[in-house]
């Protein structure tokens, strides 16, 4: 069975209502990635999640710019180019449980910190993350 994953977007009334536009829009975005992945890189807190990554991460930049960009309710980037994105599958090559979850939520959570995301939003993002990030567990524990 299959669940579906929430948007942070379902509700989200006019364009410029929705966390793409909240956030700052694509600049603002690139900053958010770029931060989280340099700190993937840097904080040993993240050594978990940064294994289970290629040893350069320029695809997995793009790909969660892309992803997010359409999952925070700006442009479908993703789809347009790589059709849906089926997270669940692509994520099961990887062996994620409760600490790889958590170092992802934590690292996204400094990041967004750092980038300066509006105190609201961040709580409303980190619920979602949260939800989607849980969601990616293959392992128990």
């Amino acid at each position: 069975m299959s669940q579906q994953v929430p948007a942070p977007t379902e509700g989200a009334g006019a364009a410029a209502d929705t966390p793409y536009a909240q956030l700052g829009g694509e600049a603002a975005l690139h900053a958010l990635v770029e931060r989280f992945y340099d700190l993937m890189d840097l904080e040993p807190a993240y050594a978990g999640i940064r294994a289970l990554h290629a040893p350069a991460l320029d695809d997995a930049r793009e790909k969660l710019f892309m992803f997010l960009s359409g999952w925070l309710g700006g442009p479908n980037l993703y789809i347009e180019r790589h059709g849906h994105p089926r997270l669940r599958g692509r994520h099961l090559p990887f062996a994620i449980g409760v600490a790889e979850r958590d170092q992802w939520l934590a690292c996204m959570d400094q990041a967004m910190g750092e980038c300066a995301v509006p105190a609201g939003l961040r709580e409303r993002l980190a619920q979602a993350f949260f939800q989607t990030a849980d969601f990616m567990r293959n392992r128990p524990g």
